[in-house]
């Protein structure tokens, strides 16, 4: 009965401690998988904030162009990760007038919005945004324009590593990308079987249609994605953009993993050795008429709109690869 009540005690405590893993990987692993509109997104408002354009306390890349649209402006709008450089293009190209913010989110008149990548594509669809920055879309974001008519226009203005992250405590610094895709799989189930320690792996996966999660199901190319059952009391292993998350592996407990034997620094993404490198597009409707639509997108693919893209945090379209 003793050994029993021991082991019982034992089993509780792993439970107890896997469960509650990092709450930096929780909160750039599994929050952002929560509905755009749930409590749980209310860090939306603090990224507007934090980057807001014409604001002199904010956290864009600030220059001063001499190219400035006037007339009919566009509606630019995209996903969350790349919405600082929204905000800088249109720091640098709108007026000040044309951007409406309440204190915590965009108006209905404002040339500004954040909808986040499934928003935004139903908006550029919709006719409610003109220019939207995001990634790929992805094949229920197409059906929904097929279904309505609507033929988009994807132009690539920049590279970004998608990258996979771990605990900051998980022995495991380097996977191959056969190895990240056996774990998705359902091929390896325990970090042991890794190099690492008698654990189970906790694979965490995005929303359907966000950005992330597009990108995981195009790594996967067509192989299905498979949940550990024992995950919910091991460690975990996310996905995002290498952008969206350098801050919390800066100074939290978690860590980019190498793929390949490569890290997924600037360096390594710009020369092409991280394997994993794709661009974000400028995307619009091709029957859309305003007229500023192509000389705006010509100017994120000049010298200013790449300084932007790469004083941002990204990588300039000639440095990287598709």
């Amino acid at each position: 009965m003793k050994k029993l009540t021991k082991q019982l005690a034992a089993l509780a405590a792993v439970i107890i401690s896997f469960a509650a893993f990092d709450t930096a990987v929780y909160a750039i692993c599994t929050k952002p998988c929560l509905p755009d509109q749930s409590s749980g997104m209310q860090a939306k408002s603090i990224e507007l904030d934090r980057y807001l354009p014409f604001d002199d306390n904010s956290g864009i890349v600030d220059i001063d162009s001499e190219f400035q649209l006037t007339g009919e402006l566009p509606v630019i709008d995209g996903a969350a990760a790349l919405y600082p450089i929204c905000s800088a293009f249109v720091n640098a190209v709108y007026p000040k007038n044309s951007v409406r913010f309440d204190g915590s989110d965009f108006s209905s008149e404002s040339k500004l919005r954040m909808r986040n990548t499934r928003g935004a594509y139903k908006a550029v669809v919709d006719g409610d945004s003109d220019i939207i920055i995001c990634a790929k879309p992805s094949e229920e974001q197409l059906r929904y324009a097929a279904d309505n008519g609507v033929e988009l226009e994807l132009v690539p203005i920049g590279c970004e590593a998608f990258v996979f992250l771990v605990n900051g405590e998980n022995p495991v610094d380097d996977l191959s990308i056969e190895q990240i895709k056996g774990i998705y799989s359902g091929e390896f189930t325990d970090w042991s079987q890794l190099g690492g320690k008698k654990m189970p792996i906790n694979p965490l996966t995005r929303n359907a249609g966000s950005g992330s999660q597009t990108a995981m199901l195009s790594f996967m190319n067509g192989t299905a994605i498979k949940k550990n059952p024992l995950g919910f009391i091991g460690s975990p292993i996310g996905f995002s953009f290498r952008y969206y998350v350098e801050d919390v592996v800066e100074h939290g407990n978690v860590k980019m993993l190498s793929l390949n034997g490569v890290y997924p620094n600037k360096e390594n993404i710009s020369d092409g050795s991280y394997p994993i490198v794709s661009n974000f597009y400028a995307v619009y409707n091709k029957s859309n008429d305003n007229p500023n639509i192509g000389p705006f997108i010509n100017w994120m693919l000049s010298d200013e709109g790449q300084y932007i893209i790469e004083e941002t945090g990204y990588i300039p379209l000639s440095a990287g690869k598709e």
